[in-house]
């Protein structure tokens, strides 16, 4: 039975297992980041098949120059903002910088937390390598892993920097192998961020697993692209791979200085902003107010 994805049908919360049905049946898995109720509820509302609740968070929202400062304790308020607010699509949290790196053990902890405390319905974490026996880890103890090659922003400065990856034929072996040793791993899903599409077709075609691209071409099978990047929100250098669907920060930007400026011209607030008070009400407040005067 394939996955339907009417609205009007009962609500269903998106499983793991429900991405790889969607690959095997060729339809698109759509994503986006979400760090909030209301982002998340937009997106429940835009028929998202998943949400991450990303480490971007730090840039976007925290105000933080790279992805490596954002706290567990700080992205776990996040994803139950966004837990509470979305019933459907499948919420998948970011394992932050230091919160898998040092230990499987200490992987399988914090796992735990973003799903029992967080609510997520799987986690994300970046790399391979010396990271597999950590995914491995955290399959063994029941919790969905979504993995992410190519582009890893948490070691972005061992990469060279923000850099597209695969683009020798030597990285694009790499790239292929570390994604079919994820699957091997037990990842559910993997990212594949900023590389050339040649090379994320091919691991696309040789994975089981469904792959979610991001600056990675159209033959993955899915995408996802950053809240605020989509929206137009972000401010600063903005990725090659961004579609900008809309320019929200100008639209905000005017909508506040209008605000503004009717807020010293006494122009707001107006009477219909205001509520009003019975006739005979206000008569005998004005009586009180003059004989407590008198007194």
């Amino acid at each position: 039975m394939g996955i339907d994805r009417s609205p009007d049908l009962p609500i269903r919360r998106t499983m793991p297992p429900d991405f790889a049905k969607l690959k095997q049946q060729g339809e698109r898995i759509a994503m986006v980041t979400a760090y909030d109720a209301p982002s998340g509820r937009l997106a429940e509302a835009a028929g998202m098949d998943g949400v991450l609740v990303g480490d971007s968070a730090a840039m976007t929202v925290l105000g933080y120059e790279s992805t490596v400062q954002i706290t567990v304790d700080e992205l776990l308020v996040l994803t139950r903002a966004v837990t509470r607010s979305v019933r459907r699509p499948l919420v998948v949290a970011d394992l932050p910088f230091g919160s898998f790196q040092i230990s499987d053990k200490a992987a399988v902890h914090h796992a735990v937390r973003f799903v029992k405390e967080g609510g997520a319905g799987a986690v994300k974490l970046e790399g391979a390598g010396r990271i597999l026996t950590r995914v491995a880890a955290i399959v063994e103890a029941g919790i969905p892993v979504m993995g992410h090659i190519g582009l890893t922003p948490q070691s972005a400065m061992a990469l060279g920097g923000y850099r597209a990856q695969g683009r020798t034929a030597k990285d694009a072996v790499r790239l292929r192998d570390e994604a079919l040793a994820l699957e091997g791993a037990g990842c559910f899903a993997i990212v594949l961020e900023a590389m050339p599409p040649e090379v994320a077709a091919r691991i696309t075609k040789t994975l089981r697993i469904p792959t979610i691209g991001i600056g990675a071409g159209p033959s993955c099978d899915g995408q996802i692209l950053v809240w605020h990047d989509l929206l137009g929100l972000s401010s600063g250098h903005i990725p090659r791979f961004v579609k900008q669907y809309a320019d929200l920060a100008s639209r905000s930007l005017s909508a506040l200085q209008e605000y503004v400026a009717d807020v010293r011209g006494g122009q707001f607030p107006s009477q219909p902003h205001t509520y009003a008070m019975a006739a005979g009400e206000l008569e005998l407040f004005e009586l009180e107010m003059t004989s407590r005067l008198r007194a």
